[in-house]
């Protein structure tokens, strides 16, 4: 179980957020959503370790957590110039024992002999997740891994999401296409001005959108008829 204890992070003055307590099942698949600037991104850094929390704890099993625990895909990658797929993924070391890189250049149509720099977006985000999956580590963070997919990458990327659940991990996924995370995840969480507003259950993600946008809706709407 990953435990976040009175969580609070911040930006100079700028509170991102602000005492934030939530308890996340392990081997379960994880949804976070919220509007722009609800703190998403700012939570994922803190877990992994690479923004500092001003106040609180971060557990994972009981313990206090650690690198050695987690893998995580930022929204966009950093990939070092003229190095090819291939070259890029030998310097991730193979923890995994169910990975054969053949059959995912099979499923994922990758070039992994030609050059990084020639990849598309799509294509630079499947190649930094074959590096998280070789490192089988047992808490997964992927911040907007559906962008820049196409449809069929990103159907196989729902059916590894449950892959990974009957494997043991647990996996936290950003998306802002909700479609996306209900087709997967076993809880959805709501973040709403650096806390986490709801947490709906699988019987509930139908409530989600609505959730989300009411309020959103009737402000545009009033903004709307001064508008026009």
């Amino acid at each position: 179980m990953l435990q976040l204890q009175n969580l609070s992070i911040s930006y100079g003055k700028h509170t991102v957020i602000h005492q934030l307590n939530l308890e996340l099942e392990s081997p379960k698949i994880h949804g976070l959503v919220g509007f722009t600037g609800s703190g998403k991104t700012t939570l994922l850094q803190a877990i992994f370790g690479i923004k500092k929390a001003e106040e609180g704890k971060i557990l994972f099993n009981g313990d206090p957590i650690t690198h050695r625990d987690i893998a995580y895909l930022p929204t966009s990658n950093y990939f070092y110039s003229y190095l090819t797929g291939r070259e890029y993924l030998r310097l991730f070391p193979l923890k995994n024992p169910h990975f054969k890189l053949e059959t995912w250049e099979e499923l994922l149509h990758l070039p992994l002999d030609e050059l990084i720099e020639h990849y598309s977006t799509g294509m630079k985000k499947k190649l930094a997740l074959l590096a998280i999956l070789k490192l089988d580590k047992k808490l997964i963070l992927l911040d907007e891994p559906f962008n820049g997919l196409d449809l069929e990458s990103g159907k196989i990327l729902n059916l590894l999401l449950d892959r990974l659940a009957e494997r043991g991990k647990t996996v936290i996924v950003t998306s802002h296409i909700i479609e996306t995370l209900t087709a997967s995840c076993h809880y959805i969480h709501l973040l709403e001005k650096g806390s986490i507003r709801k947490t709906f259950e699988e019987n509930e993600f139908g409530n989600i959108e609505k959730e989300l946008f009411d309020k959103f809706i009737a402000k545009a709407n009033n903004l709307l008829d001064d508008a026009i």
